[in-house]
């Protein structure tokens, strides 16, 4: 077999490259950058045989010369239910020389290398984490550098997109380079929207291959041809050159009479499973018409083998002398029909185009048998249950039990790492089950079984109608499957933003059967409280968490004591019952501080819960604690839905505890994760928090952090969940940060949203949003309503008893005093604010405290103590990455550190300005809008914003209320 594979007279050279100079220059200069700055994907995209692989392989070559690794994987359209089947088919080219380079490669998962295991193996766990894990291997790779190739990735399996979409999200610091390439027009919505979002962001440079010129083909492909013959197949082509070198075959085959066609019937006769026009697939079948039945077979053989593909195998599904099998190789090859594969692995057919063509073209019954073959001799050869599930799932066509079982377990494997794949694999066996009373209980646990994995993918909806066919099926269930179908419906219902349905469903079923188990009933009612405090509406919940929790205390359940005193500790943080919410809380955390991690497996979301509530009872260090415990956890057990909740509750620690940085990258993650979940609820959650955290990374004036906010909102939809109404108060904050405190003010007391006394906004974080109402009044110039929320933000934060909250209503009165001149009192009030916040660890707001009363402590007369103010605040500020308040330290640095007889007047610090700057200054201080201002000058908003950011500079003044003061002065004084 060897000696058949080194035959020279076996290798054939590829067809000739033209054109694409310009790209080739383009993806030069991006290897030039590796590893320094500019893009770290490159995206090839273009139509079927425009020539995107031709183009990869000689952009490999040029790599190599650079001495660079050079790796490359293809996609399948017949393993895009194998997962990570382009990773692994690239990682497969690693030898020893590549291994001595980059050692760090050894410490790759082994399915990205192709091997995959029983369960427990490497391909159980979370896929999340297998992102992370491969992202952080790569990130360590060295010089010169690594170029991977993954091709024709419109046919990838999610889980490689999931892979991809992480790596570029989370480009890697090293010298790496992908270059994708696929069919735009057939690139699954994810994978394009992932692409599009790394071309915003820089770190995908986009290569569209349009058609080759005219003379290009005709002049380097066809000039043994007369010209007006070369012209009108480059017409009849359309610029293709995959079409074009097969008209090209054909007219010097003296076929072309038979398949002459005009542009337009070119381009609209399509047929087949490429979308390749219906003469053209003649065409490339027509090759196959010379060979005799053997090469026939093998040929096909290897089309239904894939990437398994090798003589001894081509021989077992053939039932041919592998002699025999070999000498057909000889002359498939010698016709370049087959290939070797790169480095020498199997064989391949000579494009994948080609191998579709070749592999629907055989009859249906004889493509089932060798793919039936192809099972049974994978599984002789050792092959785990997920290798032989794809030729499985090709044959079936009756129920077969061994071969459900194997399908089943294949999904079971990879139910963690692939849920879409798993789901896909059970539904096969679903379909195929006889629909007979033995059988029903297998379909049920098949039924339930599959809709959770579709609900960790995102297929909520498609989740929510199998379980209601499955709480719908008629007979006995003697394994409580219903009770869990009925929970996770319930769970599913919530998450596409259904409360009524949810509460409705959970509570026919607790009616429909009041002597059941006591396990059962705990556990509707503990989801029947948690859909009612995802919806906000907590109080009516109350009796059925007491009774809950009685009754799991009165049978010694430790387990589902810890779930309602979890949930009964958030819901009641929630409401600003902070003495409840810790009489709850603290036992929760003692039961599963007492477990051990096997204990805490099904308790990971109660973990979360608790988590979020220590986040409310401002119990920081305890929370970071818990969420960290229940992240293993989740990875670890696969249960993805909770990754983003806990990752949120991570970053809204190191938020407050001025840990910017950190907080962004897990709201990162949180978002990759999320928008592979699919319920826009949880989306719209996870971009509020994103937004806020942004509002402090970026500098004054960046709008990023607005419209996150505003996406945030956008996903919400008309929702008024407590998810959906962070979403509205982060998008309030944002226009605030953005200088818009009008609509900060129409979003927060709108009569249809949280309306005019704010019931309907969280009470237990509702002072930070009474200060936001304080600060937005004064910018308008309402002193008397920002003297209003100020007192009411005094009066719930004293109700409350949280240092937070009180230092948030101190901040609202600083602010007012500030207003009035009392410099001293405002001074005052912000030092109380940053001792109540260091007290408990809200860096963030002690350095924003400390920052904003620095100036006034010095207008007050107290220079030292101002200049040590703004030392700490500035230092917090900066060693926790908050971009905001490092910036601002530098605006009122000049007022902290001059001599207030040596600064500029009113009128001096208006002079620095720009005749623009002027009049946008005095616009500000009319009261007007930033978007008003944009109108009245017929200037865009976010130049405006440029416009103001610039004049704070400039001015030393930190918000367009003191802004419209200095503006005032300074008319006074004129």
């Amino acid at each position: 077999m060897t000696e058949a594979y080194d035959r020279p007279e076996l290798r054939v050279d590829m067809a000739p490259f033209v054109g694409r100079a310009a790209e080739l220059g383009r993806l030069d200069c991006v290897l030039e950058r590796l590893g320094k700055s500019g893009p770290s994907v490159v995206d090839v995209t273009g139509e079927a045989g425009i020539g995107k692989s031709r183009l990869l392989v000689e952009f490999c070559e040029r790599a190599r010369r650079r001495g660079l690794t050079v790796l490359r994987g293809r996609a399948t359209e017949y393993e895009r239910h194998s997962p990570f089947r382009p990773f692994a088919d690239a990682f497969a080219d690693l030898d020893e020389r590549a291994f001595r380079a980059y050692p760090v490669l050894s410490e790759l998962s082994p399915i990205l290398r192709g091997v995959i295991e029983g369960p427990g193996g490497p391909v159980t766990g979370d896929r999340f984490g297998l992102y992370q894990a491969t992202a952080a291997v790569l990130g360590r790779l060295g010089r010169p550098g690594l170029v991977m190739i993954l091709d024709d990735l419109h046919w990838a399996d999610p889980a490689s997109l999931g892979l991809l979409d992480h790596l570029v999200r989370h480009p890697a610091p090293a010298p790496l380079l992908l270059v994708v390439s696929r069919r735009n027009r057939q690139a699954p919505t994810a994978l394009a929207t992932g692409l599009a979002r790394g071309v915003d962001t820089g770190t995908v440079l986009r290569l569209v291959l349009e058609p080759l010129g005219e003379r290009d083909c005709v002049e380097k492909l066809a000039s043994d041809l007369p010209g007006p013959q070369a012209a009108e197949l480059y017409l009849a082509s359309e610029g293709n050159p995959l079409y074009f070198l097969a008209l090209l075959k054909a007219h010097r085959g003296t076929q072309l009479p038979q398949v002459r066609c005009s542009t337009r019937q070119a381009s609209a006769a399509f047929g087949g499973p490429d979308g390749l026009p219906a003469d053209l697939q003649a065409l490339l079948l027509d090759e196959l018409s010379p060979l005799s039945p053997l090469e026939r077979r093998t040929i096909e053989a290897a089309a239904v083998l894939g990437d398994h593909a090798t003589p001894d195998l081509i021989s077992a599904i053939t039932s041919a002398r592998v002699t025999d099998i070999i000498e057909a190789l000889h002359q498939v090859m010698r016709r370049d029909l087959l290939r070797q594969g790169q480095g020498g692995r199997g064989l391949a057919l000579r494009h994948p185009l080609i191998r579709a063509l070749v592999h629907d073209c055989i009859p249906p019954w004889q493509r089932e048998e060798l793919h039936r073959r192809a099972a049974a001799e994978l599984e002789r050869a050792g092959a785990s249950a997920v290798e032989r599930a794809h030729h499985l799932e090709q044959s079936l066509t009756r129920w077969d039990p061994q071969a459900a079982a194997v399908l089943t377990t294949a999904a079971e494997q990879i139910a963690a790492t692939a849920p879409a794949i798993s789901a896909h694999w059970q539904q096969i066996v679903l379909r195929l089950l006889p629909d007979t009373p033995e059988h029903t209980d297998r379909r049920r646990k098949l039924m339930l079984r599959r809709a959770h994995a579709l609900g960790v993918t995102g297929g909520l909806r498609e989740s929510r109608k199998l379980l209601h066919q499955l709480i719908d099926m008629p007979g006995e269930d003697e394994n409580d499957v219903r009770t869990s179908a009925v929970a996770l419906c319930a769970l599913m219902e919530c998450r596409l933003g259904r409360y009524t349905e949810s509460g409705a469903l959970l509570r026919r079923e607790l009616a429909r059967s009041p002597g059941r188990p006591a396990a059962q009933t705990v556990e509707l009612r503990l989801q029947l409280v948690h859909c009612s405090l995802s919806a906000a509406r907590f109080p009516e919940v109350r009796t059925e968490i007491t009774e809950a929790l009685a009754m799991a205390r009165s049978h010694s359940d430790e387990i589902c004591e810890m779930r309602a005193l979890a949930l009964a500790a958030m819901g009641e943080g929630y409401e600003g019952d902070m003495a409840a919410a810790r009489r709850f809380a603290e036992p929760a955390a003692q039961l599963a501080d007492a477990m051990t991690d096997n204990d805490l497996a099904g308790l990971c979301e109660s973990l979360c819960r608790l988590a979020w509530a220590e986040v409310l009872l401002e119990n920081y260090a305890t929370a970071e604690r818990h969420a960290n415990r229940g992240l293993e956890i989740a990875r670890r057990t696969g249960q993805l839905y909770l990754l983003p909740q806990l990752l949120l509750c991570k970053a809204h620690v190191h938020l407050n505890t001025c840990r910017i940085t950190t907080a962004l990258e897990l709201a990162d993650e949180a978002e990759s994760i999320t928008r592979a979940l699919g319920s826009s609820e949880l989306l719209a959650f996870t971009l509020a928090f994103r937004s806020q955290i942004l509002q402090h990374a970026r500098p004054p004036g960046d709008l990023a952090a607005l419209a996150v906010a505003e996406e945030a909102v956008a996903a919400a939809g008309t929702s008024n969940s407590w998810w959906a109404s962070l979403a509205w108060c982060m998008l309030a904050h944002a226009a605030y940060i953005a200088g818009d405190p009008h609509r900060t003010r129409k979003i927060l007391l709108h009569p249809g949203g949280f309306g005019r006394n704010l019931r309907r906004l969280q009470p237990s974080v509702r002072c930070y949003f009474l200060e936001l109402l304080a600060a937005t009044a004064l910018a308008t110039g309402d002193l008397e309503e920002a003297e209003h929320w100020a007192e009411r933000a005094h009066k719930e934060a004293e109700q409350l008893g949280l240092l937070a909250q009180r230092g948030a209503a101190l901040r609202s009165h600083a602010q007012i005093a500030a207003h009035r001149g009392d410099t001293a009192m405002a001074a005052r009030l912000y030092v109380e604010a940053a001792a109540n916040s260091a007290r408990f660890g809200a860096v963030l707001r002690e350095a924003q405290s400390l920052l904003f009363g620095a100036p006034l402590m010095k207008a007050a007369g107290d220079g030292p103590r101002a200049v040590a103010m703004w030392h700490r605040g500035s230092h917090l500020a900066s060693a926790g990455g908050a971009r905001l308040l490092a910036d601002l330290a530098e605006l009122v640095r000049p007022a902290v550190f001059e001599d207030p007889a040596t600064l500029a007047a009113p009128a001096d610090a208006l002079a620095k300005l720009t005749l623009r700057e002027r009049e946008i200054a005095k616009l500000v201080a009319k009261g007007l809008t930033s978007q008003a201002i944009a109108t009245e000058l017929c200037l865009s908003r976010r130049t405006i914003e440029s416009h103001l950011g610039r004049i704070y500079r400039k001015t030393a003044v930190s918000s367009r209320a003191a802004l419209a003061t200095l503006v005032a002065d300074s008319s006074a004084v004129g």
